[in-house]
């Protein structure tokens, strides 16, 4: 199955929200995002995607957030149109420094900003506002990896196995087969849902010419270099701070919600309710709507008028 419908949707989408796509250059290095709206006097909003996606994960999200708010979504390092490059540093350090150079490259900070992550960005966001606390106004961190929680749930454990056999080509974040494919959408959704063979064929295809960057991204942000940099950084954030989490995320355990908040001094928790990992994708309009409420608290003592 083509890929083609899947990108043309995407472009529709985009264009339909109004989201327009631009490039940005750091020296040799390229960084593509899309944005909408201008600078204002309200904070902008910076959103970093999960692993192995792309900008595009949070036009779900987009379509409910007030059109008067400035947002970008950035093309995490090495995927869809930011550089891929085999000398550059996947660690979570080294993607915080590249979006770090992407924010200066906008001039995004010459006045502080509301950071957006979900997952893998998450755990880039946090610990962005730990290093860089000029920068960032506040923080959203949407099921956050990077934590040490005291037990580890049944995906880890299948982690810790297959690294100890080596066995990188079975990472289930990582389908090369529909079946496999399923089996990734089960474990991130909360939802059990039949997708058709064919559609399934078509996201791994999407997917295939990926995969290697992917493990080798999964293997460096899983190290012992990266792996809990969150954990060792939280203190830090000195933000106000929303965490929201799926109750039956299966990825990242929800109990890493409470780590945060015990460690976060001004920090508030949602939790939500027969919600998995995907929360950007199973429930958009209450995580915008999550999102605006504690942007409105912050910055508009009336949400209304964020329209």
């Amino acid at each position: 199955m083509c890929s083609r419908p899947f990108v043309c949707r995407c472009k529709y989408w985009r264009r339909t929200l109004g989201m327009q796509v631009r490039y940005v250059h750091h020296e040799d290095y390229q960084f593509c995002y899309s944005f909408r709206g201008r600078p204002g006097q309200r904070p902008s909003i910076l959103m970093l995607h999960g692993f192995s996606a792309h900008k595009d994960m949070w036009l779900s999200v987009v379509k409910f957030l007030p059109k008067n708010l400035h947002l970008i979504c950035v093309d995490m390092p090495g995927h869809e149109g930011t550089t891929r490059s085999s000398l550059d540093d996947l660690s979570i350090d080294g993607q915080v420094k590249r979006i770090h150079q992407f924010v200066e490259c906008l001039k995004l900070n010459k006045k502080p900003f509301h950071l957006v992550g979900t997952s893998m960005g998450g755990h880039v966001a946090g610990v962005y506002a730990a290093y860089y606390p000029s920068d960032v106004c506040s923080l959203s961190l949407v099921c956050p990896a990077g934590l040490q929680c005291s037990s580890d749930n049944q995906f880890i454990q299948r982690l810790r196995e297959l690294q100890k056999s080596a066995a990188v080509e079975k990472i289930p974040l990582i389908p090369s087969t529909p079946e496999e494919m399923s089996e990734m959408l089960q474990l991130c959704s909360y939802v059990r849902f039949k997708v058709p063979q064919q559609i399934l064929q078509g996201l791994v295809d999407v997917r295939i010419p990926h995969n290697n960057f992917y493990r080798k991204l999964f293997l460096e942000i899983a190290s012992e270099k990266s792996r809990y940099c969150l954990h060792q950084n939280m203190g830090k954030i000195k933000v106000p701070t929303q965490i929201i989490w799926g109750k039956q995320d299966q990825v990242l355990d929800v109990s890493g919600a409470d780590v945060l908040a015990k460690s976060i001094a001004n920090c508030q928790v949602e939790l939500l309710e027969n919600c998995g990992h995907s929360v950007v994708m199973e429930r958009p309009r209450k995580t915008a709507k999550l999102i605006v409420d504690f942007f409105a608290s912050l910055y508009n003592t009336d949400s209304k008028k964020l329209d």
